[in-house]
């Protein structure tokens, strides 16, 4: 339970750095980022799969290279459903989903 709770923290601070540093992203507190960072899980773990097998021949002729795609579309799906987390563009929305992984890849690996 810790760990979940800790990860959640984590996700929830990366995304409010992420919005600091990436222009077009918008997240208007604390509160929105942590339900952000719940919706995001939520959609890595249902609607990112759904999109990588869908989109399997595309990432095979890409060399993997359409994943980032399919990041920037789950990012972009997650901010038009919650409230308080905005992205404002395809751009955006690849940029934030690649600096939210590296932020949250730091944080976790500094902090567990």
């Amino acid at each position: 339970m810790s760990n979940f709770l800790l990860t959640w923290l984590i996700s929830a601070f990366s995304l409010l750095i992420t919005a600091k540093l990436v222009p077009g992203l918008v997240v208007s507190g604390v509160i929105p980022a942590a339900i952000a960072a719940i919706v995001l899980g939520l959609a890595n773990a249902i609607v990112k799969p759904i999109l990588v097998v869908l989109t399997l021949p595309l990432t095979i002729i890409t060399l993997g290279l359409f994943l980032f795609v399919v990041n920037a579309l789950t990012f972009w799906i997650v901010g038009s459903v919650t409230p308080g987390f905005k992205v404002e563009g395809f751009i955006p929305a690849l940029l934030g989903s690649v600096v939210l992984t590296l932020i949250s890849s730091l944080l976790n690996n500094l902090l567990k």
